[in-house]
């Protein structure tokens, strides 16, 4: 097509992959669960699974499944199954994750067998977030997390 912007062949291989960082800016608050995940002591939390098994399937890290679910509770995804769906399209997600794709299951089974500590990691991101004033008012009185400059998720 002549005079119009052209995408990508989506067939067509690059010599070096982009690089998923470029795709989450600087400001984005999908930072925050990062770093305020990160440095939790999920262990003194009550998370299970923190330590890895010996034998057996390897599972997901307690943190990972923590980010996707603060990241759901977030941006009003409340659904185990559409929190899956997500994880497989949502770059936000994807680079949260490291392209890791946990289950619907997965999620559902750490959300049931990790209540209490869920709800202690997330009552420590409320106060981080109150501290920093990153909280603004959404419609419908719902949280929203502001970075610089406004910007919401």
């Amino acid at each position: 097509m002549k005079r119009f912007v052209e995408g990508e062949d989506r067939r067509q291989a690059t010599l070096l992959p982009d690089c998923l960082d470029d795709y989450v800016s600087e400001d984005n608050p999908v930072r925050i669960v990062e770093a305020f995940i990160d440095e939790l002591d999920l262990a003194a939390l009550g998370f299970a699974g923190v330590v890895p098994e010996v034998t057996g399937r390897p599972s997901s890290h307690p943190a990972t499944l923590l980010k996707i679910y603060i990241y759901g509770y977030l941006n009003r995804l409340p659904s185990s199954r559409r929190l899956e769906r997500e994880t497989q399209r949502n770059l936000e997600l994807i680079w949260l994750t490291g392209r890791l794709r946990p289950d619907f299951k997965t999620i559902a089974d750490f959300r049931r067998d990790n209540g209490p500590a869920i709800r202690a990691a997330c009552a420590q991101f409320v106060v981080l977030c109150r501290q920093l004033n990153l909280f603004t008012r959404a419609g419908g009185g719902h949280r929203r997390i502001q970075v610089q400059g406004g910007q919401q998720p």
